[in-house]
C-alpha cells in the first residue's frame, strides 16, 4: 500500500448552480462535485490557493487523493477534470471520481533502484543514467504499491534496464505496451575517451597495413 496518499481538504456546498459556484469564486474557493463510488454526488468546494498549488505540483489527474470534508467520511478520490477560466487559465471548476477498493486507476510509482553496490558496472566508475523515475501503472485502488524496485546487481556498462526486468505487484501493470527503459549504465566520460581512442587508433593502424 503506497505510504502516504496525500489529503485534499473540501467543504461542502450548500448551494448548486452557477449563483452558488460564482458566490464561492468570489470567496476564494473552486466549486466541485464529487460522484460514483455507489453514493450520491457532493457539491464541495477547495480553497482556490490549495488547489492551484497542487496542480502547479503536476500529475493531478493521475494521483490519488484522501478527501476529507467536514460531515462525511473521507473517500479515496481522483480527479476527472479540471475546467479552466478561458482567459486566465485558472481552476474554475473540478470533478472527482470516488473509488472502491477494487476500482483500476492510472499512478505515477517512484522506482527505488538496488544493488548499486554489487553492479560491476558501477565498480568500474559507471554511471546509472535514470530515463524514468517512476512508472504510470494501471493498478488497484485497495492495492497501491509505494515504490516499485529495480535490482541493478547484475548491470555492467552499456547495460539497459527495460519495465520486463521489474517484478510488478500482482495485479498492476504499465500504460505502455512496449518495453521503454528505465535506466542504463553509461561509462564514465574518462572511460568512453579512452575507449574512443583505442578504437582510433586501432583503425588508424589498420589502414596503415
Amino acid at each position: 500500500m503506497a505510504g502516504e496518499i496525500p489529503d485534499l481538504i473540501a467543504t461542502a456546498r450548500t448551494g448548486t448552480g452557477k449563483g452558488a459556484a460564482r458566490q464561492a469564486r468570489r470567496d476564494g474557493l473552486v466549486p466541485g462535485i464529487v460522484y460514483g463510488g455507489g453514493s450520491d454526488p457532493l457539491p464541495i468546494n477547495i480553497p482556490f490557493n490549495a488547489l492551484l498549488k497542487r496542480l502547479k505540483a503536476g500529475r493531478f489527474l493521475s494521483t490519488l487523493f484522501n478527501l476529507k470534508v467536514e460531515g462525511q467520511e473521507d473517500v479515496r478520490v481522483i480527479c476527472r477534470g479540471v475546467q479552466r477560466d478561458v482567459v486566465k487559465d485558472l481552476p474554475t471548476h473540478v470533478d472527482f471520481m470516488r473509488l472502491r477498493r477494487t476500482s483500476k486507476v492510472n499512478l505515477f510509482i517512484p522506482v527505488e533502484f538496488v544493488g548499486e553496490e554489487e553492479s560491476a558496472g558501477i565498480k568500474r566508475g559507471g554511471v546509472l543514467t535514470v530515463v524514468r523515475p517512476e512508472v504510470e501503472l494501471v493498478v488497484t485502488a485497495g492495492d497501491i504499491p509505494e515504490k516499485i524496485t529495480l535490482d541493478i546487481s547484475g548491470m555492467a556498462i552499456g547495460d539497459v534496464a527495460t519495465i520486463s526486468n521489474v517484478d510488478l505487484p500482482k495485479g498492476a501493470k504499465p500504460t505502455i505496451d512496449r518495453d521503454f527503459v528505465i535506466a542504463n549504465i553509461t561509462a564514465p566520460s574518462g572511460l568512453a575517451a579512452a575507449e574512443n581512442a583505442e578504437e582510433d587508433s586501432a583503425e588508424e593502424e589498420a589502414e596503415e597495413a
